[in-house]
């Protein structure tokens, strides 16, 4: 089928593209800069710069991962809308794809998939965290919250919608790892405040596997966490980071620092839930790599 995918050329979406391309799948992709999108991507893979260049390709599905990085400076007023919009902006796009194609052919792509966050939830302290756990509201939340709002609008045109709260993504080569790994190989990592905050994670490649099971289940619809089946707390993830690297992990970060340092940004490090994938899980999708120990030793048996 033919597949629209947004953010495709970003950590998460070059792994998807490649995947959806082994397993036959004709790649649409939108991007800012197609040129350079297309060094990243399969061959094949059609690039264009906007959503509605593909009016005249109607895709079957689409798989949206756009969305400007939330943790990429802090949350200033201007900051906080640019984040807001970028990720409402493409997605309203999708919408009136889908709309336009109901339109002028009738039928509008089958499923959209669209990308969400684990900050959907807000700060949950140590409670289990499902699908149907009522949220904290704080900006994280409402980011994430309408974000969604705008994506089930597809629906509305006969688009089974998804919607995908995402986890931390661990893999090689970009993502929270990446960021992390620096200073844990020098041996001056350590837990961010008292430690003990929840960080859903999941594997690049569970995740992708998880968007191609979705696209492949049309009755299913809705909500669900892309996140392994065991989180751990933050002093868990640097304990185990710290073993895989055979270096010590004794440096925390107190919490002041990275409230003087991030401001309300600091809450995506000092807080978190306990989010578990209930709804992937009932709907008999097996994950790879479902600890935190199997994740990492998977990542770092492979050459960089």
């Amino acid at each position: 089928m033919r597949v629209l995918i947004t953010g495709g050329s970003g950590f998460v979406g070059q792994r998807l593209c490649l995947r959806l391309k082994e397993a036959g799948h004709r790649l649409l992709v939108v991007s800012r800069d197609p040129q350079a999108a297309r060094s990243k991507l399969p061959e094949s893979a059609d690039v264009r710069r906007s959503v509605l260049d593909f009016i005249d390709t109607p895709p079957d599905a689409i798989v949206n991962l756009a969305g400007e990085s939330i943790a990429a400076r802090r949350w200033s007023d201007a900051q906080k809308h640019r984040l807001i919009e970028s990720r409402v902006n493409v997605t309203r796009d999708l919408v009136m794809l889908c709309e336009q194609l109901k339109s002028t052919h009738g039928r509008a792509p089958r499923t959209m998939i669209s990308g969400s966050a684990m900050g959907y939830y807000g700060d949950q302290s140590s409670r289990e965290v499902t699908e149907q756990t009522p949220p904290h509201d704080e900006f994280a939340h409402r980011l994430c919250q309408r974000w969604e709002e705008v994506a089930r609008e597809a629906a509305g045109f006969g688009t089974r919608v998804v919607l995908l709260r995402i986890g931390l993504v661990l893999d090689q080569g970009g993502g929270s790892l990446e960021k992390m790994l620096p200073p844990f190989r020098l041996g001056l990592g350590g837990r961010f405040g008292d430690g003990r905050q929840f960080m859903p994670w999941v594997h690049r490649e569970d995740l992708v596997r998880s968007i191609l099971f979705l696209l492949e289940r049309g009755d299913l619809d809705g909500p669900f966490n892309a996140s392994a089946p065991h989180p751990v707390t933050n002093a868990e993830f640097t304990r185990t980071l710290a073993s895989q690297l055979k270096r010590p992990a004794c440096l925390p970060v107190p919490a002041f620092v990275l409230e003087t340092a991030f401001g309300e940004m600091a809450r995506l490090l000092l807080t978190g839930a306990d989010m578990r994938p209930a709804r992937l899980l009932e709907a008999g999708f097996e994950f790879r790599f479902p600890t935190l120990e199997l994740a990492l030793a998977d990542i770092f048996s492979r050459p960089r």
